[in-house]
Formats: C-alpha cells, sequence, structure tokens
C-alpha cells in the first residue's frame, strides 16, 4: 500500500492517509486480517507527527475498517460487507454530487448531464 500525502491539498493530512487507507480496504489492495504498519512506523515514512496516524487509526477502528490487538498491532477488520458496500455507495456519491455542482456552476442542465453519463455508460460497454 503506497499513501501520498500533499500539503496542497484542502483535505487535512490525516483525511488524506484515512481515504487511502479505507480506499486500499475497500478495493481488496489490503486484505482483510492483514497487518498495518505500526502507527510510528507510518509516521515516519510519511513524515507526519505520530498524533496524526494514531488519529487515522482511531477513527478507523471506529468505522470498523481495522481492529488494533494490545501488543500485536492494527489490522484489516474482518469482512462487514455491507459496511463496505455502503462505503463504496457513499465515494460514488460524493463524487456525483461533486459532478453535478460542477455542471451546476457552469450552466449545464440536468438533461445534458444525463446525456453526459449515457455517453459515457455506451462508451464503457464497447
Amino acid at each position: 500500500m503506497k499513501i501520498i500525502v500533499t500539503n496542497v491539498s484542502e483535505q487535512p493530512l490525516y483525511q488524506q492517509i484515512k481515504e487511502q487507507i479505507k480506499s486500499a480496504i475497500i478495493s481488496g489492495e489490503l486484505k482483510e486480517g492483514e497487518a498495518l504498519p505500526s502507527i510510528r512506523a507510518l509516521a515516519n515514512d510519511l513524515r507526519v507527527s505520530v498524533l496524526t496516524t494514531r488519529r487515522v487509526y482511531s477513527e478507523l477502528e471506529e468505522e470498523g475498517f481495522i481492529i488494533t490487538k494490545a501488543g500485536k498491532g492494527s489490522f484489516v477488520a474482518p469482512g462487514n460487507l455491507e459496511l463496505l458496500r455502503e462505503s463504496k455507495r457513499r465515494m460514488v456519491e460524493d463524487k456525483l454530487s461533486e459532478a453535478w455542482e460542477t455542471a451546476r456552476l457552469l450552466g449545464i442542465s440536468r438533461e445534458e448531464l444525463y446525456s453526459m453519463m449515457d455517453i459515457i455508460f455506451e462508451e464503457d460497454e464497447r
């Protein structure tokens, strides 16, 4: 798993890291039961504060994506398929909301946006 953080992003560093780990879990890049780097190791690799990585792991655990075993480390949580499906849906909804907001700002109607989506779907089916 490769995590890339940037200081020029509007997202805070912890959010960038958290979203990339979640994406790796959702996509299957990180498998159920797979060990994550220690909080300290991840902080060193990314050149961020240990507090930042601790917050990331804490939030991922609260959301059910990882589990932490005292003295052993943090691991990808056993598959909660509904949680993963819901997270995937939310990601798509966020992107669609962004697309709709951009279209509205550019004066593109709902019908035009639907037509664009139809074209994308047709091209994807080829």
